[in-house]
């Protein structure tokens, strides 16, 4: 069994700067695809960004210039830097990531999320 735990959400103004941390433990042989997704009140959650093993990585139209996806493959962690936040980025903000246990078995688990509410 993987969890993953993310961190980092809060309160900030317009035009701030906010990081997410998200970090896998459990039965880990290795994480291929690790993402950050987010759902607003009365919306559909929709993908944020994504980064793959091989170190390539796809922003939302909507994120593009202003969010950066990084992992550290050490420590099983992905995090998401968001700049010039605005209101439309209010939602609670999950972590994904595509993890193999030790028989190669590949799964898909989720975070419990983490508020981020930009607000002045």
């Amino acid at each position: 069994q993987v969890q993953l735990v993310e961190s980092g959400g809060g309160l900030v103004q317009p035009g701030g700067s906010l990081r997410l941390s998200c970090s896998a433990s459990g039965v880990i042989f290795r994480i291929y695809t690790m993402g950050w997704y987010r759902q607003a009140p009365g919306k559909q959650r929709e993908l944020v960004s994504f980064t793959t093993s091989a170190g390539s990585s796809n922003y939302a139209d909507s994120v593009k210039g202003r969010f950066t996806i990084s992992r550290d493959d050490a420590e099983n962690a992905v995090y998401l830097q968001m700049n010039s936040v605005k209101p439309d980025d209010t939602a609670v903000y999950y972590c994904s990531a595509d993890v193999a246990g030790i028989r190669g078995v590949r799964q898909d688990y989720w975070g419990q999320g983490t508020q981020v509410t930009v607000s002045s």
